[in-house]
């Protein structure tokens, strides 16, 4: 029996590093061009106006600050050595390259061994890639980008109102893979316009580009949204959670098996959100998924044999 039927993040981590490392949230003083006007107001429809940074501390808070407190935190309530400074919430790269630099900058200190950058795929130019590589080479500590996406489904990324489509995705990820960066992906598998082909199609697209790490969460009904109006109005109609791991098996068997799963499924504040997970602890969706996966004899990659030219395979065989 396989240790793990896809690539657990957290093991992924212990062996790189040699020891568990700790996610610090940070949270800048930043928006997104999908809410000041640049592309649109408002945002994407199921985006909250305190974005995704809910476990973040106060973004006037200097970000040197916010990792020391986070740090002696986590450090002492599971001795841990080694952290991840993950700038989180909205778009983290919206701003001046130099003011890009002089936050990364912030997060220099004892203990970081890595940078995330969570971003949209339209907010990263080639002079921000500059000061990132800079960074890198001053400090030794390494960056990854993380990019929401969603969907591969532009028809429904024009539903989400994203303000991007998919090219843009495939634009930033080759320019971010080009710089000599990781990428992350951020997919919502059970988009109520999305179905099974959807799911499996993510998971070739970002094989196909050689994302390194990919992220999973369900989707949620964030109190005073316009999803949360369509979900009111019994305009949209979300899937069952036995569809939603469906889903997910899915799209891990069509996967590639070199790419790092973060997560198979997130969390949301209660309190926030009209509905999250089908009402149950996020853990509970994830043990359901990896059950299904066992009962199944199915494992990440199982199905990823379509690059490389499938169709002459057997004119290459010897």
């Amino acid at each position: 029996m396989l240790k793990s039927r896809y690539r657990v993040y957290s093991e992924y981590l212990r062996n790189k590093h040699g020891c568990k490392v700790y996610k610090l949230p940070v949270n800048l003083p930043v928006t997104c061009p999908n809410r000041d006007g640049e592309l649109g107001v408002g945002g994407c429809i199921f985006c909250g106006e305190s974005g995704a940074g809910f476990e973040a501390l106060p973004e006037m808070i200097p970000v040197k600050e916010q990792l020391e407190r986070n740090m002696e935190y986590i450090g002492k309530k599971y001795n841990a050595k080694k952290f991840i400074a993950y700038f989180q919430n909205f778009s983290n790269t919206y701003m001046p390259p130099e003011r890009f630099s002089h936050y990364l900058d912030q997060a220099c200190m004892p203990g970081i061994v890595e940078v995330y950058i969570s971003t949209r795929p339209d907010c990263i130019s080639d002079r921000h890639l500059a000061e990132a590589s800079d960074f890198v080479g001053r400090t030794g500590i390494e960056a990854t980008f993380e990019l929401g996406l969603q969907t591969v489904n532009y028809h429904t990324l024009s539903r989400l109102n994203r303000g991007h489509t998919l090219a843009e995705f495939i634009d930033s990820v080759l320019r971010v893979r080009n710089a000599g960066f990781g990428v992350c992906a951020h997919l919502i598998l059970d988009l109520p316009w999305d179905n099974m082909a959807d799911a499996v199609e993510n998971a070739k697209v970002l094989s196909a580009l050689g994302v390194q790490q990919v992220k999973l969460h369900s989707l949620y009904i964030v109190k005073g949204t316009l999803l949360a109006r369509l979900y009111n109005e019994k305009s949209i109609r979300l899937v069952s959670v036995e569809e939603y791991a469906r889903r997910v098996i899915a799209f891990l068997e069509h996967l590639s098996p070199d790419i790092v799963v973060q997560r198979l499924i997130g969390r949301a504040p209660e309190e926030e959100t009209i509905t999250a997970n089908w009402d149950t602890s996020w853990w509970k969706v994830k043990e359901y998924i990896e059950e299904q996966m066992e009962a199944l004899d199915t494992w990440q990659g199982k199905k990823f044999s379509y690059l490389g030219g499938k169709a002459v395979r057997k004119f290459c065989e010897e």
